[in-house]
């Protein structure tokens, strides 16, 4: 009987925990030597930034007192704008970390010299910078004595150290380099609501288009053409030409009715000349469900926020007569702080919802686009409670 093979201690024998060690590294590696150049360019760049900040701060400062004071200082924060660039790159191609260029600043319309500058004197993206190279002078100054000492001292342990304050960069240029995320996601949302505001608009001006084509402009066609033929007819049978004329006027009273509705759909004149209180109750009493109207403002808002509200609840309580199957129905409108408030409620069948149509979802995008709220409460079953938000700006 043979005797086992006495088991040789090789790599195949070296078990799991073995298997599940890291792969083995050279201390110095790319990673190191890339850290350790990083470490050592931190004093020349630190001591630039700290005498840009340092020198255009000041001298902003003093020329405040004259009017070229904070012109400069906007373009020390245009500037900082480039130095932050400048670091993040090098942050990127030494340290690896993946920071985001923040959005650059959205410049109004030209000849806005004074909504650009108020615009640069507010971008944190700046101002953060500015703090990051008027600090950073110390800090450059440590790990470039260290780093360069290392070197040639304390070299067996130069990758732990390099790495340590490595990680100390990293930190920073993602603490104070990285583009705000509410600024950022504020941005976005302003481009969307820019977008929602001009579509919106283009829907109108085509629905206008249409409204003329379709209604009143082919009635007057058809006007025209009657009063010819009764013109025609006038000497040869009196009596057909007086019921042309007949017809004819049938026709224009139909066509100024058309041109009534969609000069109301446009901006409707009680709106313009009473206020939001009387216009919602007028357009109330056209729903074929009984609403009570309860209005409680203090003053009439901005133009632009009263007409808002107004086609929000002429929208709701249209949606109402059509689909709700409601027997009762009310709009409260108050305000709130610095909100005007909104709430149409209906006792109907419910079920209603943003993604149930384009009007629904129409209305929402309209308030998001002027940093409104739209919220829908309407189980199956009903009752539907939709609520309005809009921002209460006062009419000059």
């Amino acid at each position: 009987m043979t005797a086992p093979a006495p088991r040789s201690l090789s790599l195949a024998d070296g078990g799991e925990d073995r298997e599940r060690l890291p792969p083995v590294r050279f201390a110095y590696d790319v990673h190191t030597w890339k850290e350790i150049a990083h470490l050592l360019l931190n004093l020349p760049m630190s001591l630039f930034g700290f005498v840009y900040v340092s020198t255009t701060v000041w001298v902003s400062g003093v020329l405040t007192l004259t009017v070229i004071g904070i012109p400069l200082l906007a373009a020390t924060l245009l500037g900082a704008r480039q130095l932050g660039k400048l670091e993040r790159a090098r942050a990127r191609a030494l340290l690896g970390v993946r920071v985001e260029e923040p959005t650059p600043l959205p410049w109004v319309g030209r000849g806005a010299g004074t909504q650009r500058l108020w615009m640069t004197l507010k971008d944190p993206v700046g101002w953060r910078t500015l703090l990051y190279d008027f600090i950073r002078l110390p800090w450059g100054v440590l790990t470039f004595c260290v780093t360069l000492v290392s070197l040639f001292v304390l070299w067996p342990v130069l990758p732990f150290v390099a790495r340590g304050l490595a990680n100390v960069d990293r930190a920073m240029v993602r603490g104070l380099l990285s583009p705000s995320d509410e600024l950022e996601r504020r941005i976005a949302e302003l481009e969307s609501d820019r977008g929602v505001v001009v579509d919106t608009a283009a829907a109108d001006l085509r629905r206008i288009e249409r409204d003329l084509h379709d209604g009143a402009q082919a009635r007057l066609v058809n006007l025209a053409m009657g009063l010819g033929l009764a013109k025609e007819k006038l000497l040869e049978d009196p009596d057909a030409a007086a019921a042309m004329v007949e017809e004819a006027h049938g026709e224009v009273k139909l066509a100024l009715q058309e041109l009534r509705d969609l000069a109301r759909g446009i901006h409707p004149a009680v709106l313009t000349d009473r206020g939001l209180d009387a216009a919602l109750s007028s357009v109330a009493s056209r729903c074929t469900v009984p609403v009570q109207v309860t209005a409680d403002l203090p003053s009439r808002p901005a133009p632009a926020i009263e007409g808002i509200a107004y086609f929000t609840v002429s929208e709701l309580l249209q949606n109402i007569s059509k689909h709700s199957g409601a027997r009762t129905a009310s709009v409260d409108v108050w305000r709130a702080d610095d909100r005007l408030l909104i709430q149409v409620r209906d006792d109907g069948r419910g079920g209603a919802s943003l993604d149930g149509g384009s009007g629904m979802r129409g209305l929402a995008e309209r308030l998001g686009a002027v940093d409104g709220l739209f919220v829908v409460n309407s189980p199956a079953g009903g009752p539907t409670t939709v609520t309005a938000e809009l921002p209460w700006r006062d009419r000059a």
